[in-house]
């Protein structure tokens, strides 16, 4: 008698749900790279948020206005409309940033007896922290860490971008570290890829690119560049806007430099154009939680573009990258230190170009995007067969 064949595994289904980002890379790259693995993604989203400034303004303290109770209402009802037409699914997913959506999610998942998985991502009370909301508002700071404790307790399983992201949550709110798997974001590799091996402009280009927050420590920069003026072969391209644009700025004018150049946002296509013409990209050198705890999209993209990469000594660049092979670490909050480094590099193309490739190379083994997403789509299918 001959042997039927295996029947196929069933598609997984997949509810994405919540008012999280609908634009941000970690958000847009994990449902694609599921769609990817042949998983079916249904996403119920609804917009609550409006932007960084409205998040700031409503963690500051605007959560006491009526006016946004009203819209946290009405975002949650479509919510809902959407939910009750979305038919059946294996996993609910939230993405990030979901803590206010933790609570409704998991009475709607108990009600279907599916499992609940949270894509946290980064802590918006580590955030809040950092963004200082605490001096604003202490009632604010501390309701922020209750809600994010308490939407911890609840989800079946909890995905983080980092290790050392995954210690905090257990330390700060005592987290099961079985309740958690190991997601990174990595990069857009249909994208950013390698481009020409090094340029041949005269001018040695370092290429810093983002959104001038506290935990980039741009002002490192503009003061090794302080440091380099002696160099006119060494220049700095800086893309990107944010909170501290205007500070670096009018660092720049009173440093007199004339070695850094300015660019808003470029579209993607010239900000990739942009990097292939630089010699290295400048990472993060600020010493906040955030900072140490993760790796910035921009040095995946690097790794990804194999363009040799000067970023602070943290935990866990050192647990993750090899310095001096994979990328090139310096002191954070020390101008000496990095200008020290960006100095190196000018003189030694043989260590820009290994660096580069021994990034890519690592890269392609542990980020790549169908990689990440096989990784993803197994730990989600693992999860809802606990459920079956």
């Amino acid at each position: 008698m001959s042997k039927q064949p295996a029947k196929p595994a069933s598609r997984l289904h997949v509810c994405y749900f919540g008012t999280y980002r609908a634009n941000y890379e970690r958000n847009r790259w994990m449902i694609e790279r599921l769609a990817r693995q042949n998983v079916i993604v249904k996403e119920c989203h609804a917009t609550l948020w409006q932007g960084l400034e409205d998040r700031e303004q409503i963690a500051s303290g605007g959560w006491r206005n009526p006016i946004f109770w009203g819209r946290f209402l009405l975002a949650y009802l479509k919510l809902l409309w959407r939910y009750l037409r979305i038919g059946d699914y294996d996993v609910m997913v939230i993405g990030y940033p979901g803590q206010p959506d933790v609570p409704l999610a998991w009475l709607l998942t108990r009600l279907r007896r599916k499992p609940l998985v949270w894509d946290i991502f980064m802590s918006i009370y580590l955030i809040s922290m950092e963004r200082h909301i605490d001096s604003r508002s202490a009632i604010s700071s501390r309701l922020i860490q209750s809600v994010e404790k308490f939407s911890l307790m609840l989800p079946d399983l909890i995905i983080v971008d980092t290790p050392v992201y995954s210690e905090w949550y257990q330390k700060e709110y005592n987290l099961d570290p079985g309740k958690i798997r190991l997601v990174p974001t990595g990069a857009d590799d249909r994208e950013f890829q390698p481009g020409e091996e090094f340029s041949d402009h005269r001018l040695f280009q370092c290429i810093y690119y983002g959104s001038y927050i506290p935990n980039h420590g741009v002002r490192y920069i503009v003061e090794a560049a302080r440091l380099l003026a002696g160099q006119p072969d060494i220049h700095f391209v800086f893309v990107g806007t944010g909170p501290e644009k205007e500070q670096i700025e009018s660092m720049v004018r009173q440093f007199g430099l004339t070695s850094i150049t300015f660019h808003d946002w470029m579209a993607k296509n010239e900000l990739i154009q942009e990097i292939c013409h630089s010699d290295v990209l400048l990472g993060s050198f600020g010493i906040t939680p955030q900072a140490l705890m993760t790796m910035q999209h921009k040095i995946h993209e690097g790794l990804a573009m194999a363009k040799p990469i000067i970023n602070g000594d943290s935990p866990l660049m050192r647990r993750t990258l090899v310095n001096k092979k994979h990328i090139y670490l310096c002191e954070r909050e020390n101008p000496e230190s990095l200008a020290e480094a960006i100095l190196t590099l000018y003189r030694d193309r043989e260590l820009r170009e290994r660096l580069g490739q021994n990034g890519f190379t690592f890269y392609q083994e542990n980020y790549q995007f169908d990689k990440l997403g096989a990784k993803y789509a197994e730990i989600l299918r693992e999860t809802a067969d606990l459920f079956v």
